[in-house]
């Protein structure tokens, strides 16, 4: 019987997944974290700080996490090493890192340790905003074609601002860098001694387009001179589709892992997207909501439209064939987990060891007691910035209606509430571009909460499904396995066969109740006004920003 692993290189841990490649069936997951996390004040083992707004991984990490967590499905499963066919990868995106030209991680390098710009960057890395924003500003006064496709504005977290930052604040690492490239195309280049980069992360995060390629070179010479060959020498490497074959486990690895150099290894993909397949959605039509530490959105169609605010459209994205278009929201899980951690009171950190379960358990469960609208408050969920439809990063947090009556619940039902009316301000913006999504289906660890989806359903006046598979970022990588193998030696034609075939049904679908709709109607109203009064009007939000850093640096 044939079987295929899927890697999910998340924020803070390493997923393996082991399935039956013909049928999706789990045969067993395993889960590591890293051991240096997310590194956002000091470089580790070092006195180097960092500034504002960093986000930094180690990718010894990865590679120790990899081999870890393939070891526990396979010991785990008891399935023969020999009956693995393929191999698929998903990775955080825009997680970039500078190598020389073998591809040794620049920090991994002798007297490059010390350096924050050998490291690689995380998605969540926000200190590139200033570069971002002139990115955007060229781009909209040459009238670059590619700039509507994103929205009209370029993120701080991609590829373009990140590798300006290191170019213009560390000149000689950016010298010494052969490559600038993703994560996830660094795995599966250590993985099977080829470089080649993913249609995904090269359209949604590089610029990339499959038809006009790259940015040109006249367009980087007037960001910096320095940069006009950034394309060709930087970030080289054919560009393919995820699911393609990369290549075959090369025999150091196949050893290192106990597999053989028979396995096929997939071109990667972003994590999020990743989980549209392994969601069951393999067509045009159905948004998914890929719901954990951040959200994003992801719909696909069959032509190419623009839509203001969107953060990207790109051909062969997910599934070849089709226009895959991404939204996001920089934080969602994330602004729960803030508040439990820093904001809920002793009382209720009490109140739920004394019941043995979360404090997020906890607090769920007396949020769902109330009534929309009975908190009397309304938030605007930019804790970590707005992606979409504003793709600002220097935007923060609201949270308006605050009194004496306020308790913890109250606040923590409208931090939910926020995050789930910044989803329909991006179904809406879909909508009013002529794509209305035909489903809305959730996966992730926030669609496992009764709370939070049946608010979203609320909110959005749908239903709403959640995926079948509880790891559906790892059952899409593993369906890349699946594809690369192909069907020959057991796996599948196509990433819409290998749907079709590896992704079980909806585990439940949430219906919204006309009268709580009908309240959040209103509040929704409230919280738009909010929306364009701090993200358009006001310049409250960078001038706090802008005290806060000279603060941080004084």
């Amino acid at each position: 019987m044939p079987f295929c692993l899927g890697l999910d290189f998340g924020t803070e841990s390493v997923r393996a997944i082991l399935v039956d490649a013909r049928s999706g069936a789990t045969m067993a997951t395993s889960v590591d974290r890293y051991a240096d996390g997310v590194i956002e004040h000091a470089l580790p083992g070092t006195v180097v700080t960092l500034g504002t707004d960093w986000a930094l991984q180690n990718p010894a990490d990865w590679l120790d996490g990899l081999a870890r967590t393939v070891a526990g499905v396979l010991s785990a499963s008891g399935v023969d090493p020999a009956d693995v066919i393929g191999l698929g990868v998903d990775f955080t995106s825009c997680t970039v890192l500078p190598t020389d030209a073998r591809g040794r991680p620049l920090c991994q390098i002798d007297g490059l340790v010390n350096q924050p710009h050998a490291w690689p960057k995380l998605w969540k890395h926000h200190a590139a905003q200033p570069q971002a924003d002139r990115v955007t500003e060229l781009a909209a006064e040459s009238g670059a074609r590619w700039l509507p496709r994103y929205g009209g504005r370029i993120s701080s977290e991609w590829m373009l601002p990140k590798a300006l930052q290191v170019l213009e604040e560390a000149p000689e690492i950016y010298r010494r860098a052969a490559h600038v490239l993703e994560g996830g195309d660094w795995i599966v280049w250590q993985l099977t001694a080829t470089l080649t980069r993913n249609a995904c992360a090269a359209g949604y995060k590089g610029l990339w387009h499959r038809r006009e390629g790259y940015p040109s070179r006249a367009y980087l010479a007037a960001l910096d001179p320095r940069f006009e060959r950034f394309y060709e020498e930087k970030a080289t490497g054919n560009v393919s589709a995820p699911g393609s074959l990369a290549g075959r486990l090369s025999p150091a690895w196949a050893a290192r892992l106990g597999l053989g150099t028979d396995v096929e290894v997939a071109v990667p993909i972003i994590d999020a997207h990743a989980a549209v397949l392994g969601g069951g959605v393999g067509e045009a039509g159905p948004l998914f909501l890929i719901m954990g530490t951040s959200t994003c959105h992801l719909l696909m169609a069959s032509g190419e439209s623009l839509v203001p605010g969107i953060a990207g459209v790109v051909e062969d994205g997910i599934v070849p064939g089709l226009h895959g278009y991404e939204a996001g929201q920089a934080a969602v899980g994330d602004i729960l987990a803030w508040y439990v951690q820093h904001a809920a009171p002793a009382s209720v950190h009490d109140e739920a060891r004394a019941a043995g379960c979360s404090v997020h358990d906890v607090l769920s469960e007396k949020a769902a007691r109330l009534a929309p609208g009975e908190s009397g408050l309304v938030a605007l969920d930019w804790w970590n910035g707005n992606r979409c439809t504003l793709m600002n990063s220097e935007l923060s947090g609201v949270l308006v209606g605050l009194t004496l009556g306020t308790r913890p619940e109250h606040v923590y039902r409208a931090l939910i509430e926020a995050t789930a009316f910044g989803t329909r301000v991006i179904v809406e913006a879909f909508e009013s571009a002529g794509l209305a999504a035909t489903r809305l289906v959730a996966g992730g660890g926030l669609a496992a909460n009764p709370l939070v989806m049946q608010v979203y359903s609320d909110v959005c006046g749908r239903d709403l499904e959640v995926a079948g598979s509880p790891q559906a970022s790892a059952l899409g990588a593993a369906m890349l396995g699946a594809v690369a193998a192909g069907p020959d030696r057991g796996g599948h034609a196509s990433l819409a066969e290998a749907v079709a075939h590896m992704a079980p049904p909806p585990s439940r679908v949430y219906r919204p109740d006309a009268p709580r709709r009908k309240t959040y109607d209103e509040l929704y109203r409230c919280y738009r006004e909010l929306y364009d009064a701090f993200g358009r009007t006001s310049d409250a939000m960078p001038r706090l920003r802008e005290l806060r850093v000279k603060g941080v640096r004084s």
